[in-house]
């Protein structure tokens, strides 16, 4: 079925408002319009059985459906999940709305539904106003260090105002707090711990006393031990693991998002720091070269994985099919990497893990079986989004 033909069957009204202009009161507003009962054929993973899926009232239903038209055949998987990634953000901080448009859209044409925020200094929530754009889970601020994490991206603070910001950010978005957990400090020309441990525990105490949830960005090991004893929910890169922190992170059911395309960054980190911290260029090199050792013993060992491309600032947003393959590349089975963009990702985040009787509409439909090729994720044939065509190739 060509674009043309989907066209013609779902009206241009439900394609959503690409190309709205750059008016701001526009941009916030911007919805899809009433659509028809419409049906979508083949299998439906993760079971993968072959089925009839219809959409109506923006909801999914397998009973059958008189009138309804055929949209697109093949392989349905459930939308997926940006579990990290920036929107609002750009190399020096807080973008402008058109430009945090333009990532949403590119997010959401890249298949990502559902975005899970990994920290903005852009306060995003008119894109939850945007029928047309991804879902998305804030998380507030990055909150740092002062001076030691990138200029105009987090509210940095000292270890006595660390509660504070924990308690205000938690207030701000919706049910997650980001730590910068370390960076680089120009004292000890290392990476090292933003916070003493007891600051850390304090915070992440605090936070769940406010009903967040709290990750932390962790490249280094000597942050982890304290994170992870104190409770924290989800961490961030974490190429510092050791196989005892990863038991600790089964114990209490920590999660890990790997970002590998960041990951991939960190010989570049390493030879732009070279010159000037030798001992963090060091660090950096032997991260990188343990990161598959690291990833695969937290798969090996039970460590719940999601993917996140860690669109913003230097990375291009509407490339998770990429952070997909890089996790398959380092060992990942097609299977679980799948899952950790899709439907076990939208389970740990609490929406509807599958495409069940009654579930929203947000899946996606591939002209081939992803868990037989993976490179097909970046060939939608058809995006649903709240039950709406908002786009798709032909």
């Amino acid at each position: 079925m060509t674009l043309g033909s989907i066209r013609a069957i779902w009206p241009d009204q439900a394609m959503g408002t690409r190309g709205m202009g750059t008016n701001e009161d526009d941009l916030m507003r911007g919805t899809v319009g009433p659509v028809p009962v419409t049906r979508f054929r083949g299998p439906v993973l993760p079971g993968g059985e072959a089925a009839d899926l219809y959409v109506v009232d923006g909801h999914v239903t397998y009973e059958a459906q008189a009138g309804a038209n055929t949209v697109a055949e093949g392989w349905i998987v459930p939308g997926l999940v940006d579990a990290h990634c920036h929107i609002g953000l750009d190399d020096h901080g807080e973008t402008t709305v058109e430009n945090a448009e333009a990532q949403a859209i590119a997010d959401r044409d890249g298949g990502a539904l559902l975005i899970r925020d990994c920290g903005s200094a852009m306060d995003t929530r008119w894109v939850q106003e945007r029928d047309d754009l991804p879902r998305l889970i804030r998380a507030g601020r990055h909150i740092a260090r002062t001076r030691r994490y990138i200029r105009g991206y987090a509210d940095e603070v000292e270890p006595a105002d660390l509660v504070a910001s924990v308690t205000r950010e938690a207030g701000r978005g919706d049910g997650w707090v980001k730590l910068v957990g370390d960076w680089i400090s120009r004292e000890a020309g290392d990476l090292a711990p933003s916070f003493p441990a007891e600051a850390f525990a304090a915070a992440i105490d605090a936070a769940h006393a406010a009903g967040a949830k709290v990750t932390a960005h962790c490249f280094g090991h000597d942050v982890l031990p304290g994170l992870i004893s104190a409770g924290i929910d989800c961490i961030e890169h974490g190429t510092g693991l050791t196989p005892e922190l990863i038991d600790e992170m089964v114990a209490r059911g920590t999660a890990l998002v790997p970002t590998v395309m960041q990951v991939d960054k960190f010989p570049e980190h390493a030879a732009g720091g070279r010159e000037k911290f030798p001992a963090y260029a060091t660090t950096m090199t032997d991260l990188y070269a343990r990161r598959r050792e690291t990833l695969m013993s937290a798969y090996d060992a039970g460590v719940a994985l999601y993917a996140g491309s860690d669109g913003g600032g230097i990375s291009k947003h509407g490339n998770l099919a990429g952070e997909v393959l890089a996790m398959a590349a380092l060992g990942l089975p097609a299977e679980y990497a799948l899952g950790a963009a899709s439907w076990r990702a939208r389970s740990w985040l609490g929406w509807n893990g599958t495409l069940a009787e009654g579930a929203p509409a947000d899946f996606l439909v591939y002209p081939r079986d992803p868990l037989l090729d993976l490179g097909v994720l970046r060939e939608p044939s058809a995006i649903v989004l709240r039950g709406a065509l908002v786009g798709g190739r032909p």
